[in-house]
C-alpha cells in the first residue's frame, strides 16, 4: 500500500487524510450550503442556473472558499429550490464545469445537479414505509431483474412500460388472458427480494429518447435515480418520486428491493465529475502514469483513498435512508478494497441487521491495488458479505457462453463442484452460508435455456425443459442464498445473444406470453421456492449445522443423494432427502432407511403437497430430474 501513494507528492499527501465535512449540495428555504472536494484546483466556483435545466447563461456565479482539507464551500441566502447547479472548477489554466458527485437531483441526462427539497419527493404513505419482515440473510430468495425489461413488452399487461411505476400496477394479467404478470407474477412467484439491474443515473441511453436501451453499467450520477425509468426526464423530481413509489409498492407486497451498485469505474473519465475535480485521487493509476483498467471500462475508481472510500460509503447509506433500498450488489467488487467494504457493511448493518451486501469477487483485468486488499473470493470470509459462487454455476450448466456442458446438461464429471455448491462452499472459499451467493445464471451471457440449447442441440425439448429445472433446483435447494435470473421460470430467451447490454427490447423484453407457453416451468420453480422458504433445513444458519446435518450419501452413475437429518435447523420434517438425476434413464436408488417416505418434489411437478407415499427403501428417480422426499 505505501508503495502505491508513493504517486502522490508530500504536498498532495494532505489531501489524503479523511474529512469529515458534509459535502453536497444542502438546501433550507432560508439559505443553500454548497461543498465540494476538489484538493488540486487552483479556483472553484458555483455556478448557479435558473429553472430550466437547458438554459446556458448563469443567473450568478460564487466564488468558493477553499478549507485546509481540499473542500471548497459556499452559502447562498434566498430560497434557490429546482434551480440548476454546476462547478466550474479552474486547474492549471485549464477550466472545466463539473456535476456535483454528491448531486441528489439533476437535469435530462445528469449534466447539471439541481437543488430539490427531498421531503416534496417522498409519496404519500412513505413514512410509514417498512421493510418486508426478514429474520435471516440465508431466508432469501433473490430475483434479478432490469427495470425496462420487466414491463417493454407490448403483452405485458401495463402501462407505465419501462418505468419504475410499472412496479406500481397491481392486478396487471396477459393481454386476452388472466395470467398474471408484472408484480402481482413476483408474487405469485414467491420470491423475497427483487434485484435490480443498475438504477442509478447512468450515462449510456439519451433520455430524450424513448427507444435508448442498457443495462447501466456506466455510472454518472451515483446519487440520482436514472432518468429513463422516469415518466419525465426533465423533471428533477419525477424519478425521485417514481422509484420511492416503486421501492413502496415492492414493500406493500412483501418484496425487499437489492440495487446493483457499480462503484468500481465511472462511465467517462477525465470528462466525468471525478475526472474534472480530482482524477489523481478518484482513480488509480499504472506506473507509466496511465489510467489503469481493472474494470475493463477504461477506469477503475480508487476506494482505498479515504475520500473515495467516505464518498461510496455515504452513497450506499444514502440509497438505504432515503430511498429505504434493502440490499446491494457489488459490481467487479475485488476492485474495491477490504477496509471499504467492512466500512460499508458495518454501516449498512447500523440500518437494518438484515440488509444484504454481496457482489462479484473478481475484476476485469490487472489492477494496481494490492492483492492482499482485493476483495475477492474467500476475502469475504466472517465479514457478514456474500460472493456469487461462479464454481457452482459453470459445474451445473458448463462455462457462460461455450458449448460444453455441466451436471445437470450432461457432463456428470463435475459431480464434486456441484457437492461443494450445496453445502454453501464451506468447505472451500466459505465460513458462513451467508457468504455464498447460488446461481446458474444471470443478466451476463446467455440466458440458462439459450445456453441448454446450444450445450445439447440434439436433444428433445422436453429433454431441455428437464435440464432446466434441474438446474434451478439445485440452486434453490442448495444451503447459501439462492439467485434467479429474471424470467428463468418462464424459460427465457435472448435468442441467443449472450452480452445483451444495448440490444434491443425485442431481446431483452420478458416475453410474458411465455408463461403461459411454459406454465408448468413457472409452477415448478414456484413450488420449489415455496418449499425452501417453508422448509429451513435448506436455510441453515452456519457452517457447523451444516457439517452436523447435511449427510452425503453413496449413489452409482453421478446421481447426487443427501440427506438433511434430525429435523435440521428445526425443520418439521425430521428426515429430508434430496436426489439428482442428471442421467437421461431413470436410476434406482437406495434411500437411507426402509420406511415410508412422502415425495414433494418428481419430474415438473414440486412444492410441499404430498405427491405419493413410497413404502420401501428403493426408488425410481425419473431421468434428468430432481426428487425431495421426507418423513
Amino acid at each position: 500500500m505505501n508503495n502505491y501513494l508513493d504517486r502522490f507528492s508530500e504536498s498532495e499527501r494532505v489531501y489524503l487524510e479523511y474529512s469529515d465535512e458534509q459535502l453536497g449540495c444542502q438546501y433550507t428555504p432560508e439559505k443553500t450550503m454548497f461543498a465540494v472536494w476538489s484538493p488540486n484546483s487552483d479556483k472553484v466556483s458555483l455556478v448557479l442556473y435558473g429553472e430550466n435545466f437547458d438554459e446556458e447563461e448563469a443567473d450568478k456565479v460564487y466564488e468558493m472558499e477553499k478549507k485546509e482539507n481540499g473542500v471548497w464551500t459556499v452559502n447562498v441566502s434566498g430560497n434557490h429550490k429546482n434551480k440548476f447547479y454546476q462547478y466550474k472548477v479552474e486547474c492549471d489554466e485549464e477550466v472545466n464545469y463539473a456535476v456535483d458527485p454528491y448531486a441528489r437531483a439533476v437535469s435530462q441526462n445528469g449534466v447539471k445537479g439541481a437543488v430539490v427539497d427531498l421531503k416534496e419527493t417522498d409519496p404519500s404513505g412513505w413514512a410509514g414505509d417498512k421493510r418486508p419482515i426478514f429474520e435471516e440473510i440465508e431466508d432469501a430468495v433473490l430475483y434479478e431483474m432490469h427495470v425496462r425489461d420487466f414491463s417493454i413488452s407490448e403483452n405485458s399487461g401495463m402501462k407505465y412500460k419501462g418505468k419504475y411505476l410499472a412496479f406500481t400496477e397491481e392486478g396487471a394479467t396477459l393481454a386476452g388472458t388472466d395470467i398474471k404478470t408484472g408484480i402481482d407474477h413476483l408474487k405469485e412467484l414467491g420470491i423475497t427480494h427483487i434485484h435490480l439491474l443498475p438504477i442509478f443515473d447512468y450515462g449510456s441511453v439519451d433520455e430524450s429518447k424513448d427507444e435508448e436501451y442498457n443495462w447501466g453499467y456506466d455510472p454518472m450520477n451515483y446519487n440520482v435515480p436514472e432518468g429513463s425509468y422516469s415518466t419525465d426526464s426533465t423533471d428533477p423530481l419525477a424519478r425521485i418520486k417514481e422509484l420511492k413509489e416503486m421501492v413502496l409498492s415492492l414493500h406493500k407486497n412483501g418484496i425487499r428491493v437489492v440495487m446493483d451498485v457499480v462503484y468500481n469505474h465511472t462511465y467517462a473519465t477525465l470528462t466525468s465529475s471525478f475526472g474534472k475535480l480530482a482524477p489523481e485521487y478518484y482513480y488509480r493509476f499504472k506506473d507509466n502514469g496511465e489510467f489503469s483498467n481493472g474494470s475493463g471500462c477504461g477506469n477503475e475508481v480508487a476506494s482505498e483513498i479515504p475520500m473515495v472510500r467516505k464518498f461510496i460509503v455515504e452513497s450506499v447509506k444514502y440509497w438505504a435512508e432515503e430511498y429505504h433500498i434493502d440490499g446491494f450488489r457489488f459490481d467487479l467488487m475485488a476492485l474495491h478494497d477490504k477496509e471499504t467494504m467492512k466500512l460499508i457493511e458495518k454501516t449498512l448493518r447500523e440500518i437494518d441487521s438484515n440488509i444484504l451486501i454481496y457482489g462479484e469477487p473478481w475484476m476485469a483485468d490487472y489492477s494496481p491495488l494490492p492483492g492482499e486488499l482485493q476483495m475477492r473470493k474467500g476475502e469475504q470470509r466472517n465479514l457478514g458479505i456474500g460472493v456469487f459462487n461462479d464454481n457452482l454455476r459453470d459445474a451445473v450448466k458448463g462455462s457462460t457462453r461455450g458449448e460444453d456442458r455441466g451436471y445437470a446438461t450432461g457432463k456428470i464429471s463435475n459431480i464434486n463442484h456441484v457437492k461443494e455448491g450445496i453445502v454453501a462452499a464451506i468447505n472451500s472459499f466459505a465460513a458462513n452460508p451467508n457468504e455464498v451467493v447460488n446461481y446458474v445464471s444471470a443478466h451476463d451471457d446467455l440466458s440458462l435455456w439459450d445456453k441448454i440449447e446450444k450445450s445439447n442441440p440434439v436433444d428433445s425439448r422436453a429433454n431441455k425443459v428437464r435440464m432446466n429445472n434441474l438446474c434451478n433446483a439445485i440452486v434453490l435447494t442448495s444451503q447459501g442464498i439462492p439467485f434467479l435470473h429474471g424470467g428463468v421460470e418462464l424459460l427465457r430467451t435472448k435468442y441467443g445473444v449472450a452480452n445483451s447490454y444495448n440490444s434491443p427490447d425485442d431481446i431483452n423484453q420478458i416475453e410474458w406470453e411465455r408463461k403461459t407457453k411454459n406454465f408448468e416451468s413457472f409452477a415448478y420453480n414456484k413450488g420449489l421456492i415455496e418449499l425452501r422458504r417453508e422448509h429451513p433445513a435448506f436455510r441453515m444458519r452456519d457452517s457447523e449445522e451444516i457439517r452436523e446435518k447435511l449427510e452425503f450419501l453413496e449413489a452409482a452413475d453421478g446421481i447426487i443423494i443427501y440427506q438433511l437429518k434430525d429435523n435440521a435447523n428445526n425443520d418439521s420434517w425430521k428426515q429430508i432427502v434430496v436426489i439428482f438425476n442428471p442421467n437421461h434413464e431413470s436410476k434406482e436408488v437406495i434411500l437411507p432407511e426402509d420406511d415410508k417416505w412422502n415425495v414433494v418434489v418428481k419430474e415438473e411437478r414440486a412444492g410441499t403437497e404430498v405427491l405419493e407415499v413410497i413404502d420401501n427403501q428403493r426408488v425410481m428417480v425419473p431421468k434428468i430430474s430432481t426428487m425431495v422426499l421426507y418423513k
